[in-house]
């Protein structure tokens, strides 16, 4: 029903896979792009591993990176994601999408623009409906999360990480300084509190709380001082790291409803 519907969702972490899972489910033909070096967090759930590995799998979805249209091609046939390293908007031109959705969360626009598809959609602060996009979705948890909205702006970033069990900063791992990761543990490890997760250069980085490390940034990436690298989930479920989040789902699930919203509006369904 909508093969002919092309989207490019510029990111590939773990919300912006959430995007992906509720989209490509649906019928739509997807492309990803990322960094060289991509910086999610929550590997285990985000397309991006695919610029590292070649493929990444996440729940039923597959992620393959790709560097041309007859690689793109070849990836929807054989039923895989394709994720494309682009940083220039090449991708753009390649694919001609209809729709663009900028999942990057980086919290202000980096280049985005209304004429870059039929339909552009911005997730979270930075984008605002009418100007650089068509649609935002409200990316901060509580009571407005996922809602699209058609003008206007999303809620101004908090700073705050997500609350689990009363714990909002405490359990997230930051680099005590810059330099080039090495990891010591791997996701879904079982850490205490002050248990070493891995290096930047010869500091070592100590996990802030116990429970299940939910996340942590691939081995050998450079980072800057005080860059999430990491995050500890203190109720201890080892299934949450390896399935799409709730809110990862949420924000997908209003994306989906922008390009369907935008779908009937192009081309009303006839009355029975």
């Amino acid at each position: 029903m909508f093969a002919d519907v092309r989207v490019v969702i510029r990111g590939a972490g773990d919300l912006a896979t959430g995007v992906a899972a509720r989209l490509w489910r649906a019928g739509f033909p997807l492309v990803m792009t990322e960094l060289e070096q991509p910086l999610a967090i929550r590997r285990t759930v985000a397309l991006s591993e695919a610029v590292y590995d070649g493929e990444a799998r996440v729940e039923d979805l597959t992620g393959r990176r790709v560097t041309d249209w007859p690689a793109i091609e070849a990836a929807w046939a054989a039923g895989v994601i394709p994720v494309m390293v682009d940083t220039t908007g090449r991708t753009l031109a390649l694919v001609r999408p209809h729709v663009v959705v900028d999942a990057t969360l980086a919290k202000r626009n980096l280049g985005t623009r209304l004429s870059d598809a039929p339909l552009v959609i911005g997730l979270g602060p930075g984008f605002t409906a009418g100007v650089d996009v068509h649609a935002v979705v409200e990316t901060n948890r509580g009571h407005y999360l996922g809602r699209v909205l058609w003008s206007g702006s999303a809620q101004p970033d908090t700073k705050v990480p997500g609350v689990v069990n009363g714990l909002g900063r405490e359990r997230v791992i930051y680099s005590p300084t810059a330099g080039v990761f090495r990891s010591q543990r791997t996701i879904g490890a079982t850490v205490q509190a002050g248990d070493v997760v891995g290096w930047v250069e010869e500091a070592p980085v100590p996990a802030p709380i116990g429970g299940i490390l939910r996340g942590l940034i691939h081995d050998g990436v450079c980072v800057e001082s005080e860059t999430k690298i990491g995050d500890v989930d203190p109720r201890g479920v080892a299934n949450h790291c390896w399935t799409i989040s709730d809110k990862a789902l949420a924000l997908g699930g209003a994306v989906l409803e922008a390009v369907l919203t935008h779908l009937r509006r192009a081309a009303p369904l006839a009355p029975s």
